[in-house]
């Protein structure tokens, strides 16, 4: 975890940088967003709300989650570019808005994901695992790759929504390994994970908690993580660079963005907020629960990830065809 940022400012609650910015005219009682581009009950939203009763706890006064669901998370961060930068509101979202969106949405995105947002820190991390039924033959990655190259037409996978990171992840395994895998997309993990089950597809790409249960109860096999090691709460699951795949490593994180132009007080003063709530044993034991590492970042780190990572992507999904619908 990243240690509190020196300097005074720093220091300071989240309440009283809030008076430092311009336009506070209410003073601290106003209360803090933390804007969420899903619906209520999902990973994002549960994540989002442990942040806000750790910060409440820590001395942040009113907060609230505020959800505003809608276009894969864009419309979140459309409401955010259009906030005060006074620190009243942030938003909290997954990577790929701002990582593989741009790529995918390039003249209807509705934002810039480095001029419109001011990185503040990750929250958590967490991979993605490749997983079969457990009565499917194969037994490792290489053994489901042999089985989908015997096939005629290949084999089918299945992602949580078109566009996605396991989505791409998917695509790319398919160049890998040399075979044809057929992207089946659904509109959540739960519907997918249903399929598998029942045994209408072959396999699913979703997020390691999504599989979990499922893995420990033995209704199905989680094949490869794709985490740079392997995970310490199942060390018998390789990784998809242990299984030959070494392209195939990708972690989506939940990161708090503020708008642009926000005052460097506001700016460090909300880092510490979400430093100090991430580091307590209550919130770092909630995100095990789900399969989530807690991970946080300086703001100059964090926008530098964030660069690194958007010009990353680009060539993935050029490579992959995939053309949204909108």
């Amino acid at each position: 975890m990243t240690p509190p940022l020196p300097g005074r400012r720093a220091a300071l609650g989240l309440g009283t940088a809030l008076l430092a910015g311009p336009a506070l005219a209410q003073g601290p009682s106003r209360t803090l967003r933390a804007i969420v581009g899903f619906p209520p009950g999902g990973t994002s939203d549960i994540v989002a709300r442990l942040l806000v009763e750790r910060m409440r706890a820590g001395g942040a006064g009113q907060a609230i989650v505020d959800n505003r669901p809608g276009a894969g998370g864009r419309l979140a961060l459309q409401n955010l570019k259009g906030s005060a930068p006074d620190g009243t509101a942030f938003v909290q979202t997954p990577a790929s808005m701002l990582t593989i969106y741009p790529h995918l949405y390039p003249r209807t995105l509705g934002y810039d994901p480095i001029a419109d947002f001011t990185p503040v820190s990750p929250v958590c991390i967490f991979p993605f695992g490749f997983a079969v039924r457990t009565d499917h033959p194969a037994r490792d990655l290489a053994g489901y790759i042999a089985w989908a190259k015997a096939r005629p037409n290949g084999a089918d996978f299945a992602s949580p929504v078109p566009g996605s990171m396991p989505h791409f992840i998917g695509t790319q395994l398919a160049r890998s390994a040399g075979i044809t895998l057929n992207h089946v997309p659904y509109r959540g993990s739960a519907p997918a994970m249903q399929d598998l089950l029942s045994g209408t597809i072959s396999a699913t790409l979703l997020p390691i908690g999504e599989s979990m249960p499922h893995h420990r109860a033995g209704a199905m096999r989680i094949l490869a993580v794709t985490s740079p090691q392997r995970m310490p709460n199942v060390p018998d699951i390789p990784t998809m660079a242990e299984s030959g795949h070494p392209d195939l490593t990708h972690e989506e994180w939940y990161g708090v963005f503020l708008p642009a132009r926000a005052p460097e007080a506001v700016v460090a003063a909300l880092h510490q907020s979400v430093v100090s709530a991430v580091g307590t044993p209550e919130m770092r034991e909630a995100l095990a629960r789900i399969e989530l590492a807690p991970l946080t970042l300086s703001p100059a780190d964090f926008a530098a990830r964030l660069r690194r990572e958007r010009d990353a992507w680009g060539p993935i999904v050029s490579a992959s065809g995939f053309v949204p619908e909108d």
